[in-house]
């Protein structure tokens, strides 16, 4: 599962107020001070991707001689390098943690992680504890990608590797997608926690029920530093109990149910060792920290430490198996035909070792094939044999080979693909015909007719429903989208099913009523096509009612999703917790509001001005969330106007907060009479108060603008509207 270098656990930093948002944790900067900052070359929109807009990575995927790639990398398996030499002669294992590692970090609240953007080349993934030595793993493939250059990214060459080296070692693997575009820069807006060392064992887990501590959301790893659960258990503690119950949190948190757990983890397992050969302290420090003329390499570089095998990771050692380069049973025969006791590896790690294992039951050296040594299981494993519910599930795998097969095949397909959101993004000869439900599949919708569309309008216009209500009803549906894991969007329309048609965002009274009458005017449009036009026709109708002569584009096409190809649990993660955009929040959290919308902004992948004039659009058209009158900084409601941004920063206006909201909510008067004028929140007052913020406020409310504040307005519209769009 998961190895971690406990030789860097011990990497605290300090900070000038001692304090993080939470939204944005502990950065690079605070992890390596000294590092060199390239932000400065980023600014006003430079992008540092040396490709280019204009390319078109599909385009350079699709001409790959995908066969040739694949041939290389099975070679690669078995050509052992002296400055990096394979265990057992083969680096199968190697590259399967590593291609895990890339796709573990995945969690389903803010759907980022994962491995679509190939992050583990980059600070603090490269540098984390759990991913100790795996800047070889990628150094090794460095000829291979040299090779193929533009035709296969990092993102999808690890996980292709992964993939060989489960095959060529007789593994079962269910296919290929690719499309997974590099990135070159870390992504600096996930939150990876707030703690101030790597796997601190005195800390303990993030889950301690004696401390009354929950797993924090987005959160799903359970210390920092780690992709999944501590192999040594919760903090250390070797209790097969407690780890079961931090590896059912997180594997939850990474969109897993139980038999995938076991499945992955058993599957993963059945193939190379854990590393734990020396005390963590006798090696060098993590790749991002390391001397210049290490070239990024860190954690272990000394030959002849690295010739003898004195290699430390997770500090825990030994193999699984007594065959740790092949599929099978071993895993769980093992697992069940010895009782295991508690020992110390040579790095001092907690490991369990089977009890008078028998001599064929002992794994090779990895070094000398001649030489047997003991097996070994993690608290992570022995929880699959101690946890009832895990042992159900293991003792099923342990009698039916076949049904292990599919289970891990099925479950490492999507832990490397769920990040990747609907299957036709996916490309290459090896995607799957079959559909997953975790794929969120949505039929194909055809294009409605221009009499389709205008008939429509005319229709939904007249039918009674209010601007707020048409375009509350398509806002809901298309906001659900993210960027992280392409999840969400109008398209599929499953704002009329579970969970989102019960979410309180929506107003669900209010949502259903808007809906059945949508549905009974649509005609030849799909439900998904009808919300999205209802809204729009409403925009277009608030734009000329406020005297400007526009056309608000809308695009055809969209299908309906029903029930059966809806996973109703998975989408539950998805529910705002906070909408600035509609002003609505479920209950005071420790995290600021204005930080909240920004975090939306940031995964419908709008940038500040596009999230300024929704903001400022939404509330002038009435779309809060209860119809709450919050922001609603107009004397003509329902109109598409700039008048948000023009009386928020109207000076004739005081502001104070409300005694009893704690900060959220305020009140604006009259400065000379003292007549209350307005009520806002947070999300509001951000644009006046926070300076940059302002600086595009004041654009927005400039005279001779009003034209400009509608056509952004409309185009930002448009672009939520067809977010997640891939037909």
């Amino acid at each position: 599962m998961a190895e971690a270098d406990p030789q860097i656990s011990g990497c605290p930093f300090s900070s000038a107020s001692g304090k993080q948002r939470k939204l944005t944790g502990r950065g690079n900067a605070d992890w390596w001070p000294d590092a060199l900052q390239l932000d400065i070359l980023t600014q006003n929109g430079k992008s540092p991707d040396p490709m280019g807009q204009d390319f078109d990575y599909a385009e350079a995927f699709n001409a790959l001689d995908y066969n040739a790639l694949k041939a290389d990398l099975t070679a690669l398996m078995t050509d052992s390098q002296p400055w990096w030499p394979a265990d057992y002669g083969n680096y199968g294992p190697f590259f399967i943690r590593m291609a895990w590692h890339a796709a573990g970090t995945y969690r389903t609240s803010d759907g980022r992680g994962g491995a679509s953007s190939g992050q583990q080349r980059f600070a603090p993934l490269n540098s984390w504890p759990d991913n100790g030595n795996l800047d070889k793993a990628r150094r090794l493939l460095w000829p291979i990608k040299q090779k193929y250059g533009k035709h296969i990214s990092w993102a999808d060459l690890f996980i292709l590797t992964g993939n060989v080296a489960i095959e060529s070692m007789g593994g079962p693997v269910f296919g290929y997608g690719g499309g997974r575009k590099d990135v070159f820069a870390p992504e600096t807006d996930i939150y990876w926690g707030t703690e101030e060392m790597w796997v601190d064992q005195g800390a303990g887990t993030r889950i301690d029920p004696d401390k009354q501590l929950d797993l924090e959301s987005p959160l799903a790893a359970i210390q920092m530093g780690l992709i999944y659960v501590n192999p040594e258990g919760p903090g250390g503690n070797p209790d097969p109990l407690l780890s079961a119950r931090d590896m059912r949190m997180t594997f939850e948190r990474m969109a897993m149910n139980d038999e995938e757990t076991v499945a992955l983890t058993a599957g993963g397992h059945a193939f190379g060792k854990a590393h734990g050969a020396k005390p963590s302290d006798t090696f060098r420090g993590a790749p991002e920290s390391e001397a210049m003329e290490l070239m990024g390499f860190g954690w272990l570089n000394d030959q002849d430490e690295i010739n003898q095998g004195h290699i430390t990771t997770s500090g825990i050692e030994g193999a699984w198996t007594p065959n740790p380069t092949a599929w099978g049973g071993d895993y769980f025969r093992l697992l069940f035909k010895y009782d295991f006791e508690l020992v110390h590896s040579p790095a001092g790690a907690q490991q369990w070792q089977p009890i008078n294992p028998d001599p064929e039951d002992m794994a090779p050296d990895a070094r000398d094939p001649s030489r047997k040594v003991p097996t070994m299981m993690t608290t992570a494993d022995m929880a699959l044999k101690m946890a009832p519910e895990y042992r159900k599930i293991s003792e099923r795998f342990r009698d039916d080979q076949a049904a292990l097969d599919n289970a891990f095949a099925r479950a490492w397909f999507k832990l490397c693909h769920r990040d990747m959101g609907p299957k036709a993004r996916y490309l290459g000869p090896e995607v799957p015909a079959e559909d997953l439900i975790w794929q969120d599949p949505v039929p194909a919708g055809s294009a409605p007719s221009d009499n389709d569309v205008s008939g429509f309008k005319s229709a939904i216009l007249s039918s009674g429903l209010s601007t707020a209500e048409l375009v509350k009803a398509a806002w809901a549906s298309a906001s659900t989208y993210r960027q992280s894991d392409h999840r969400g969007g109008a398209n599929g329309a499953r704002v009329r099913l579970a969970p989102q048609n019960g979410w309180a965002v929506n107003d669900p009274e209010e949502l259903t009523r808007v809906l059945g009458r949508i549905d009974a005017l649509r005609g030849n449009l799909s439900m998904a096509d009808a919300i999205v036009l209802a809204g729009t026709a409403a925009v277009e109708k608030a734009a000329h009612d406020a005297g400007f002569d526009v056309t608000v584009p809308f695009a055809g096409g969209r299908g309906d999703a029903s029930a059966e190809q809806t996973d109703a649990d998975s989408f539950d993660p998805l529910e705002p917790q906070a909408d600035g955009f509609r002003n609505y929040l479920k209950t005071k959290m420790s995290v600021k509001t204005e930080d909240m919308l920004v975090d939306r902004a940031n995964l419908l992948g709008l940038s500040i001005p596009e999230m300024a004039v929704l903001v400022a659009g939404l509330r002038v058209l009435g779309a809060n969330a209860g119809n709450s009158k919050h922001g609603v900084l107009t004397d003509r409601p329902g109109q598409l106007t700039n008048d948000f941004f023009v009386n928020l920063l109207d000076m004739k206006t005081a502001w104070k907060t409300v005694d009893t909201s704690g900060d959220e909510e305020f009140v604006g008067s009259d400065r000379a009479s003292g007549e209350q004028r307005w009520t806002a929140t947070r999300t509001d007052l951000v644009f006046g108060s926070n300076s940059q913020l302002r600086a595009v406020s004041e654009v927005y409310a400039e005279r001779g603008n009003e034209a400009k504040f509608v056509n952004d307005f409309i185009a930002a519209w448009n672009k939520v509207m067809n977010a997640g769009r891939f037909d």
